[in-house]
């Protein structure tokens, strides 16, 4: 076996026999094939390898999937589940992501490239929690009663109030960088309101969005709530965005694509929110603990191969410290073990395929050419695999291109600053704002940096923590709305006013 591929003979029975499967659509409770001839292959990106196939969906496809949501939405038995049966269902849910959790991150893995320990926690585990989270206000969501005025009747009695009521049938759109537990994030607070969906995975890893549909319908979801299309943004996506029988549009991808959303989704006055791309900044002060600011920088950026909205990809540090801090973080990328991802003693795996390890290695060749240094790695391994090797960029400006735009790779550039006045100023010069953090032990500083960093997402000593209790958006080019959080489920709602003349 070579060193930089999985060992198939690793994955259990159930994994390996989903992937020799004939995959289909999972369109009004059931395994569907397409109605078009087109597929998309499956790439390991360990290997390079074709590990199986699925249907590109054709518009009779997607029109069969939002038929299916919308007849399960107005005349099956979903909408009269009261609230505690739709928990229960979710419940149920998260208990069956559980049991079968080794199947689920195994696929996840060898679809996506990303290491088995992070698809156990992040894509089976922490999916589990925001469905039991999410699960909760379902039997949460209330309107109030409103004491009206209406004095241009002045002998009016009135009862007023407002109740809630599902959006309607939700198309979800899951990026590939962590596709399981995107998908979760799209299902759980539509499922908590009382919506119906449509799935579209992404293109290169729609395996664990096909299972979690079979699942669905296991824990007790009735016909067509859950359904899942797969295929290219291009054809399948576009077809399932412009759909006269979708209600709202929740997505999660780049600001180009988002944008093209937007644009869509206002000709119909749909809903939408988006998660957008982000290029997340690290400041880290003099008075920061070293000790621990300087592994979190690496592992900010490093964390899931770079394919991280929020990852820490731009790194300021004070001065006094930079050469220490840039060359422990430049340590710490050299000693990281490349390797396929069913390995448990790889630190860093493959990219997600040849696509994006030819564009991470585009921005590296173009931050040389503007003069910037390369520090550590910037290469690729000689390899089929997808593999770029952890990159430190230094003498590095704001108008460059690795600065100012997402790689979405391990790539990081890093700068100095003298000032807190100037970090920020360096931190807030991007078109993005998703993230931010800052390393520091002056609590007043704290304060001025949440207030001062423009960015949905702050975090202070430690990035990227993300929980299904807390609303997950951006601001700027990094998308409009929230995922998680109360505020995800309330998204998935519309206000309706009754007024009553007693």
């Amino acid at each position: 076996m070579n060193a930089y591929s999985n060992d198939f003979a690793l994955l259990g029975e159930a994994s390996r026999a989903f992937l020799a499967q004939e995959h289909q659509l999972r369109i009004g409770g059931k395994p569907v094939a397409s109605t078009g001839d087109a597929t998309v292959a499956l790439i390991d990106p360990s290997s390079g390898k074709e590990v199986g196939r699925v249907p590109e969906a054709s518009a009779a496809d997607v029109d069969a999937a939002v038929l299916a949501a919308r007849a399960a939405l107005e005349s099956g038995p979903w909408p009269r589940m009261r609230p505690y049966e739709r928990a229960h269902a979710m419940a149920k849910l998260a208990e069956l992501i559980e049991q079968n959790g080794r199947e689920l991150a195994e696929l996840e893995t060898v679809n996506s490239g990303r290491l088995i320990g992070a698809t156990k926690l992040i894509d089976v585990e922490f999916s589990a929690h925001v469905l039991r989270y999410m699960s909760g206000w379902a039997t949460k969501i209330e309107g109030r009663t409103v004491d009206i005025s209406a004095p241009y009747i002045p002998s009016g009695e009135f009862f007023s109030f407002t109740t809630r009521e599902p959006v309607g049938v939700v198309a979800g759109i899951v990026p590939w960088n962590v596709p399981l537990c995107q998908a979760v994030w799209k299902l759980a607070p539509a499922l908590a309101a009382g919506c119906t969906v449509v799935l579209k995975p992404a293109e290169p890893t729609p395996l664990t969005a096909l299972r979690l549909a079979d699942l669905a319908l296991e824990a007790g979801f009735p016909a067509g709530v859950v359904n899942v299309v797969t295929g290219s943004g291009a054809g399948t996506g576009a077809h399932l965005v412009s759909h006269p029988g979708i209600d709202k549009i929740s997505f999660t991808g780049s600001t180009a694509t988002g944008r093209l959303i937007a644009a869509r989704a206002a000709v119909a006055f749909k809903t939408y929110n988006l998660e957008l791309g982000g290029k997340s900044p690290v400041v880290i002060m003099q008075d920061a603990d070293l000790d621990k600011a300087i592994p979190a920088a690496a592992w900010a950026i490093f964390a899931n191969h770079g394919q991280n909205c929020c990852a820490g990809s731009r790194l300021y540090v004070h001065r006094s410290i930079f050469d220490k801090v840039i060359e422990g973080v430049a340590e710490i990328a050299r000693s990281i073990r490349l390797g396929p991802g069913l390995d448990p003693d790889t630190q860093m795996g493959p990219l997600v395929s040849k696509a994006q390890q030819e564009r991470v290695l585009g921005y590296i060749e173009a931050g040389r050419r503007d003069g910037a240094t390369v520090l550590t790695g910037g290469e690729a391994l000689d390899h089929p695999g997808s593999y770029v090797r952890p990159t430190v960029l230094v003498d590095t400006t704001q108008a460059m291109s690795v600065v100012q735009e997402e790689i979405f790779g391990p790539v990081l550039v890093a700068s100095r600053f003298a000032d807190e006045a100037e970090a920020l100023n360096l931190a807030n010069d991007s078109r993005y704002g998703l993230g931010a953090s800052v390393w520091t032990r002056d609590i007043s500083r704290v304060h001025r940096f949440i207030r001062g960093f423009k960015a949905g997402n702050v975090w202070v000593n430690v990035h990227n923590v993300l929980d299904a209790a807390l609303p997950f958006g951006g601001t700027k080019n990094s998308g409009v709305g929230h995922d998680l959080g109360e505020q995800s489920v309330l998204d998935h709602t519309r206000i309706k006013a009754a007024v009553i003349s007693l």
